[in-house]
């Protein structure tokens, strides 16, 4: 087939010369229906991980490599006739696959395939649930035909007498996720949680947050949020849920349990885990350990010079629950991203007018933009369109990321000139803005760093019209009894700090809990090479060590939003899956 003068190739027509060529084994041939710049990203069905290929020539090898042992078969559209992007599927001999293409000019510029389930081990849900009859479903052996007690006996015996193949350690909504599908699919876990209550994670933040992303983006797996809930949840609401939520998918969680050591044994291939449950050490040893502890490290805290001689309040944002607590007193919050926005309305909200120091630039977006911009995904409009959370979550993930950032770029240009006057407000109060370091936007900062940025919710318009104290572009030198001395010469006089200032890595979390060595061994979590500020290269294209296999066999990362903990948990429980059910993986 000629490299060039593709033709005018439709999706149907793309599709069959593709499955022709795959059927022939023919991957130099296959790549050539590629653009040069074309980019597949691939989450399990080639490669059993979560991988980027920018490139004809990193097509053509994939192809070459992957081909004869995942033969890809069965290959159908969904798409209008004569459409130049729409949706694929096929079947590779391990699994049932799912993908989406876009052309231009005849050749795939994206392509995005997907794994949907195991072959001879499909997800027992829907049209496969289980019956619920004691007959069919229940523990014969020994067992008993009442519901509660043969899970009271399930969660008595995990850990003690039946060890959890993956032990989940944190139970937000991260965890939770996870935990679902693995219960649903029947892969024995647990899930240890050093808070009181599912749902605790939230509760036990500062009172007035809601979260910042509309309730269309942040359904939890199997169970949505109903139609009646608000746009933007309040905290405790969700802390609420996902109480339920565990109780309801019969989760196997341990809250109250802290997380203390762990080692891999080589020869067994399973961890050996303590943890600390009502003052008890309990030994553990699964096969895996899932890391769920969020996208960051442990709260960040500034080492002013002086911190030690002043006679005021002191906290991390971690720490802060309500303006109650500070009727009468000059409250000084360092940081100018979501927790410092929020803290600081908090305070506005009780009759205070605390003062924000904003070190650097800050991205901010106005909550109304950020509904407008995920409407053609998760909005009303969508659902009544039938386009389900399932196929919104496929569609956002179907652009690969130095796309993505191409795309960001232009849309973010357009979003300054649009909110063009909301700017202006901000700026003219002295408050720096930055649409990230390449103008690339607020979705490519946070897969950069996780932080940085601000959702407007009501603040922007605090600081703008000075109800919020605005100090910019300075440092704090040291702190005195009574005051911050900044580096413009000016001192703030103060009855408490709060420092907004953000959490370390998600690598801390292992450096902690099981051990340096592990910790280095594995590398940076979050980030994806971009090679701007907080995100150093090489350029990986994928998150690092997020829901795959990492250098340290038998530990996985999942963390993120809402969104990204639905979406991603299927993945990565899919891959646990398999190893679980000795499913054959081709890597």
């Amino acid at each position: 087939m000629a490299d060039t003068n593709p033709g005018d190739l439709d999706v149907h027509l793309w599709t069959a010369r593709f499955a022709a060529l795959l059927a022939k084994a023919d991957g130099v041939s296959a790549s050539t229906l590629f653009a040069k710049q074309a980019a597949w990203r691939d989450l399990l069905a080639f490669t059993w991980t979560i991988k980027t290929f920018e490139g004809r020539n990193a097509i053509g090898d994939l192809l070459r490599t992957k081909l004869t042992n995942i033969d890809p078969t069965n290959w159908a559209v969904e798409a209008e006739p004569d459409a130049d992007e729409g949706w694929l599927s096929f079947e590779t001999r391990f699994v049932p696959c799912k993908g989406y293409v876009r052309l231009e000019n005849g050749q795939a510029l994206t392509f995005f395939t997907a794994l949907q389930d195991l072959h001879d081990h499909e997800e027992p849900s829907g049209k496969r649930r289980p019956s619920g009859l004691y007959d069919d479903d229940g523990d014969k052996e020994g067992g008993t035909r009442n519901w509660r007690d043969r899970q009271r006996n399930e969660q008595a015996s995990l850990g003690r007498d039946r060890q959890p193949y993956v032990l989940i350690v944190g139970g937000g909504q991260g965890g939770l996720a996870l935990g679902a599908r693995l219960k649903v699919n029947n892969v024995p876990s647990l899930i240890v949680d050093r808070h009181d209550r599912a749902g605790d994670a939230w509760r036990t933040r500062y009172k007035s947050l809601t979260l910042h992303d509309p309730v269309w983006y942040d359904h939890m797996p199997y169970i949505p949020f109903p139609d009646s809930w608000p746009i933007y949840t309040p905290k405790d609401k969700l802390g609420d849920f996902l109480e339920a939520y565990a109780k309801i998918m019969d989760l196997n969680i341990w809250n109250g349990t802290e997380f203390t050591a762990a080692s891999y044994d080589e020869e067994s291939k399973r961890w050996n885990v303590t943890v600390e449950r009502d003052g008890v050490p309990l030994q553990l040893q699964p096969t895996h350990i899932v890391m769920a502890v969020g996208n960051a490290g442990f709260p960040r805290k500034p080492d002013f010079p002086g911190a030690s001689d002043f006679t005021g309040e002191q906290y991390h944002s971690s720490e802060y629950t309500s303006g109650e607590e500070f009727a009468g007193k000059r409250v000084v919050v360092i940081g100018a991203n979501n927790s410092a926005h929020d803290i600081c309305a908090d305070l506005v909200n009780h009759g205070i007018q605390p003062t924000m120091i904003q070190r650097s630039s800050t991205l901010v977006l106005r909550g109304s933009t950020n509904s407008k911009m995920a409407r053609p995904l998760y909005s009303e409009e969508a659902v009544e369109q039938g386009l389900t959370t399932d196929r919104a979550d496929f569609l956002n993930a179907s652009m690969p990321m130095r796309m993505s950032e191409q795309a960001q770029k232009q849309i973010w240009t357009q979003v300054a000139k649009s909110d063009a006057d909301f700017y202006a407000s901000l700026t003219n109060a002295g408050f720096q803005l930055d649409f990230g370091e390449d103008g690339t936007g607020l979705f490519m900062k946070y897969l950069r760093t996780a932080s940085g940025y601000y959702i407007d919710v009501g603040a922007a318009a605090m600081v703008a019209d000075g109800r919020i104290a605005l100090k910019s572009g300075v440092e704090v030198e040291r702190l005195t009894d009574t005051a911050l001395v900044l580096s413009d010469g000016s001192e703030l006089t103060a009855d408490a700090i709060i420092y907004a200032t953000g959490f370390g890595s998600m690598e801390q979390w292992v450096e902690r809990l099981i051990s340096p060595e592990v910790a280095k061994k594995i590398g940076p979590c979050w980030g994806y090479g971009s090679g701007t500020t907080g995100d150093p290269g090489p350029w990986e294209g994928e998150i690092r060590n997020m829901w795959k296999p990492t250098a340290q066999e038998g530990l996985w990362f999942h963390g993120g939003n809402l969104q990204q903990s639905r979406f991603y948990s299927r993945y990565l429980a899919l891959q646990l899956n398999a190893r679980f059910k000795n499913v054959e993986i081709a890597i």
